[in-house]
């Protein structure tokens, strides 16, 4: 019975440090005061200037542009590069996981001045294009790493036995293959997207004039001292992001009980 508190007072502590400082911040969001020691009642002031702030709109849209694009082709190039490093004989496939482990563990400042540099010296003018390059690639690890267990999990058979049942690679591949790795997918897509809003340095260092992202507009408003509506922008947010979240786990949820019914009605 002990043990049994010890474990669930460790798990609220845990969540309670992780969580309790996004609950504040949602929090004063809705305080009609500039003051974050003060509570002056309950208003949604901060979240009507924030949406009437156009540089903040403006931030919004290219983090938006830019997390869903760089997400997807992501998403697409490291799917395609996980099936070829699972081809692999074990010297190359070990060789190339390191090389895939690196950007991951490499700092992002390194990483964003390597980038910056890399487009100077072929002469590409910094802006959206340089930001969406970046953001791509420091993307595809990621998805890698979330695919490639999945494909591992994957029995060869099932794709054999569609080819044998007279369906093309392609349909195989769409209808017995994707099904399978699809929670390594969208997990993958889920993390590049949340990498992508979330990310400071890289988009500092490859931005030019006039593309601007959230994290960067709110830093240069932080410098300023903290204005409420940062307090209401990362709210929406977080709220977004776990709303997402919910959706996806639903949907894969329902996805795996008929799978179950479905199997369960075969035999």
């Amino acid at each position: 019975m002990v043990k049994y508190f010890l474990k669930r007072g460790y798990l609220f502590l845990l969540y309670a440090f992780l969580y309790a400082p996004i609950i504040v911040l949602a929090f004063y969001s809705f305080n009609s005061s500039r003051s974050r020691g003060t509570w002056d009642g309950f208003s949604l002031k901060w979240y009507i200037q924030m949406f009437q702030d156009r540089q903040i709109l403006t931030s919004l849209y290219y983090s938006l542009v830019i997390g869903i694009i760089s997400s997807v082709v992501a998403t697409i190039i490291g799917t395609m590069a996980a099936f070829g490093i699972n081809n692999m004989k074990t010297l190359p496939r070990t060789t190339v996981m390191n090389l895939t482990y690196l950007p991951v563990l490499n700092p992002d400042i390194v990483t964003g001045i390597s980038f910056m540099l890399l487009f100077i010296f072929i002469r590409l003018k910094l802006g959206f294009i340089t930001l969406l390059l970046s953001h791509i690639t420091f993307n595809i690890p990621y998805v890698i790493l979330s695919v490639l267990p999945r494909i591992k999990q994957l029995d060869k058979n099932m794709y054999e036995a569609a080819l044998d049942l007279g369906a093309t690679p392609a349909v195989a591949f769409r209808k017995v293959v994707l099904p399978e790795i699809m929670p390594g997918v969208i997990t993958g897509l889920l993390l590049a997207f949340t990498l992508s809003l979330d990310d400071f340095v890289i988009s500092f260092f490859n931005t030019g004039s006039g593309v601007s992202t959230l994290s960067i507009t709110i830093y240069s408003m932080a410098r300023r001292g903290i204005n409420p509506k940062i307090n209401a922008l990362s709210t929406l947010m977080f709220v977004s992001i776990l709303t997402l979240l919910v959706i996806i786990n639903l949907m894969m949820s329902r996805q795996k009980n008929s799978k179950e019914k479905e199997s369960k009605e075969v035999l």
